[in-house]
C-alpha cells in the first residue's frame, strides 16, 4: 500500500491509519521511505510511529546500510510503503 500526501489510498485518515490492522505482532515487514526501507519484525504502533524490532536498513537496490538494531522508530508521515 502506498501513502500519500491525503493518506493511505487517497482516504484521509489519521497516522498510520488501519494499514497496520492487518499484521500481527512479528509479521517480517519491508517499511519504506524515501530513499531507504527497513526489514524487520512488526513490533506495534506507538504515539504516530511505526515499530520494528530487529530491523535493518537497506537502500532502495538493496545493498545494507547499516547493521541490526533491536528497535527501530519510523514516523508515519515518512513510510511511503509496507510490504510483507
Amino acid at each position: 500500500m502506498l501513502l500519500n500526501k491525503w493518506g493511505w489510498n487517497g482516504f484521509c485518515c489519521r497516522p498510520c491509519g488501519g494499514v497496520f490492522d492487518a499484521f500481527p505482532i512479528g509479521t517480517a515487514l519491508a517499511v519504506g521511505t524515501d530513499s531507504s526501507f527497513w526489514s524487520g519484525s512488526f513490533g506495534g504502533i506507538q504515539d504516530g510511529v511505526a515499530l520494528l524490532t530487529n530491523a535493518q536498513l537497506f537502500s532502495n537496490v538493496g545493498s545494507p546500510i547499516d547493521g541490526i538494531r533491536p528497535i527501530v522508530r519510523i514516523p508515519c508521515n515518512q513510510i511511503t510503503f509496507v510490504s510483507q
